[in-house]
């Protein structure tokens, strides 16, 4: 009785986990805009700094952490927008979006902006900053010496690209808790700060008075976007392709994450036996298809993917892969 008693809750558990696991939205985020606090960016660093992403690898981590979304890998993401000469001038534009979301396969895409990034007090500090200087790396901007504290605005919209209606509007503002000279810590180093390339998500720069503001920003955009998480509707996006290569069980197929293809998935794998043509119009109304066996995806690229082949038959270059 309690064995019985155990493997029905196991399978109760189970159950629910599986609905879990089918009922979580597939997403992408993209680098967030930067363009409205772009000198301020340039007078806390010295010189320009792709700050927009650094908070989209900021709110990456904390999206995973959370679970509400499977969010797809920058590796990929960098391949689709590469291939389509996405520019930086496009981050946060809803049609730019909805096109690089359908390439990727997700249900929505997150693109936001920053709008606030520096010091609590930029209107009263006096003189300028030059790269490599003192005062650039110090964020002071000049010979201003009162403390302040850092300011971080971010805004960031949930679109689904199906319908490119945006679901969700999302806003954080981080205030650093301490005050002090310098934004980016005793040193006036954070990470690599003022030299290029600063590791926003490094802990170097969280420690910082800035980085104290970035985090909070971005947590909080993340823990609206998960509260809201259920507003996504999930719809099973369709697979299909073909095998475009055979070595043993191993198989690489034509379809990647930008039609859909996803680590994990089982398809199925048919070869197609005749096509059934209306007598009248000779147009192909059915195609008669042999199931052989099916391919679990283990690594999947932009274009293509690659599994692992189980069957009855062996598979060949040509037949085609489908999901149920």
């Amino acid at each position: 009785m309690r064995r019985a008693l155990a493997s029905l809750l196991a399978v109760l558990l189970c159950g629910v986990a599986c609905f879990g696991q089918a009922q979580k939205r597939r997403i992408a985020v993209l680098d967030f805009d930067y363009g409205t606090v772009q000198s301020s960016v340039a007078a806390v660093f010295g010189q320009n700094e792709d700050v927009g992403k650094g908070v989209s690898d900021l709110l990456i981590d904390q999206l995973v952490k959370a679970g509400a979304y499977e969010v797809i890998e920058r590796q990929a993401l960098n391949k689709i927008l590469a291939e389509q000469n996405f520019s930086n001038s496009d981050r946060a534009d809803s049609a730019t979006a909805v096109r690089i979301g359908k390439l990727l396969g997700v249900n929505a895409i997150v693109i936001g902006s920053i709008t606030q990034f520096g010091r609590d007090d930029q209107n009263k500090t006096v003189g300028g900053s030059a790269l490599g200087s003192f005062t650039g790396r110090f964020g002071i901007g000049g010979f201003q010496k009162k403390k302040a504290r850092a300011v971080v605005g971010i805004s960031a919209r949930l679109v689904d690209v199906t319908t490119g209606q945006i679901l969700t509007v999302a806003d954080g503002k981080g205030t650093s808790t301490r005050s002090g000279v310098s934004l980016l810590g005793a040193g006036g180093g954070a990470g690599g700060a003022g030299g290029g390339n600063v590791d926003m998500t490094s802990a170097n720069f969280g420690a910082t008075l800035l980085g104290e503001a970035v985090h909070q920003a971005v947590n909080s955009v993340a823990s609206q976007l998960d509260q809201n998480a259920a507003t996504l509707p999930v719809e099973k996006i369709a697979v299909q392709g073909l095998i475009a290569y055979v070595s043993g069980n191993t198989l690489i197929l034509d379809v990647g994450s930008n039609k859909g293809a996803q680590v994990g998935e089982s398809l199925g794998v048919y070869r197609k036996v005749q096509d059934i043509r209306d007598p009248a119009t000779g147009r192909i109304i059915r195609t008669l298809e042999n199931k052989l066996g099916e391919v679990k995806i283990t690594e999947v690229e932009a274009l293509s993917s690659q599994g692992t082949y189980s069957g009855s038959s062996a598979p060949k270059v040509g037949d085609i892969v489908k999901n149920e």
